[in-house]
């Protein structure tokens, strides 16, 4: 039995069509951060029996959403999907097939899945999403997540890697990314000042101005065209961002 695990923040826009490609899972839990839009009312109106949804706090811990999520999960087999991430049907065929096989050999924990962006029209082959694989897959009660952000599945025993990838289409525009880097480096930035972390203006300049070379020319985002370069600068600016408010929350108690 696989369970499928959905974390959703106003995802009225993209909730159908990611539940759509997890038909084949025997059960969908869908963690709603007390949505403002229609979410919990789309998928409920769905009224499928598969689907359980439970109004959960985030509480600027993604780690902490994600382990209630799991908490929840009846299968031998948990996958964890974003709302706006899609399962092909090559995907499912191929998760069908590692689970039922593993469950007769039982060698392995979990899965890593390559992810495929697709951007404003286009594939980002490239730069800092170009070669990405996350562990979404694995047995229940093999591992927890970890961190408040950029959270980890840290899964005990031998991991595997399915062939097929996930489908990731993330940010209709920019002033959504800008919104959602802007939500995601308080928190990350907020974790770091709780851990006694401390930065300086040299980290506050060259982290980003490094972190766009790597991306835009050693990871060859330029070849994504306008794309690469605009998610090499926001991701910079990401890092620019946490950099920046840890010195300002460190700065305020000196």
């Amino acid at each position: 039995m696989i369970s499928a695990i959905i974390l959703t923040k106003n995802e009225e826009k993209n909730i159908v069509d990611c539940l759509e490609t997890l038909s084949f899972c025997e059960e969908i839990i869908v963690i709603d951060d007390n949505s403002g839009d229609r979410t919990a009312e789309v998928t409920k109106n769905l009224k499928n029996k598969k689907i359980s949804i439970f109004t959960h706090y985030l509480n600027n811990d993604f780690s902490f959403q994600r382990n209630f999520g799991l908490s929840k999960a009846k299968g031998d087999w948990v996958l964890f999907v974003d709302a706006d991430e899609r399962v092909s049907d090559e995907l499912k065929n191929e998760i069908i097939d590692v689970t039922t096989q593993n469950d007769r050999r039982g060698k392995l924990n979990g899965y890593f899945i390559r992810r495929r962006d697709f951007i404003w029209g286009m594939e980002l082959k490239h730069g800092e999403t170009g070669n990405i694989k996350l562990l979404r897959l694995a047995k229940r009660g093999a591992g927890r997540w970890e961190r408040k952000v950029h959270e980890k599945w840290k899964v005990k025993g031998e991991i595997g890697q399915l062939k097929n990838p996930l489908m990731h289409y993330p940010h209709r525009s920019i002033d959504e990314f800008l919104q959602e880097i802007n939500f995601y480096t308080d928190i990350r930035a907020k974790e770091l000042y709780d851990q006694n972390v401390h930065t300086s203006w040299f980290a506050i300049v060259a982290y980003p101005l490094g972190k766009f070379l790597l991306n835009y020319l050693v990871k060859k985002g330029f070849v994504d065209k306008t794309q690469g370069l605009i998610i090499a600068i926001i991701m910079s600016f990401h890092s620019f961002l946490v950099r920046g408010k840890l010195w300002f929350m460190n700065s305020k108690n000196e």
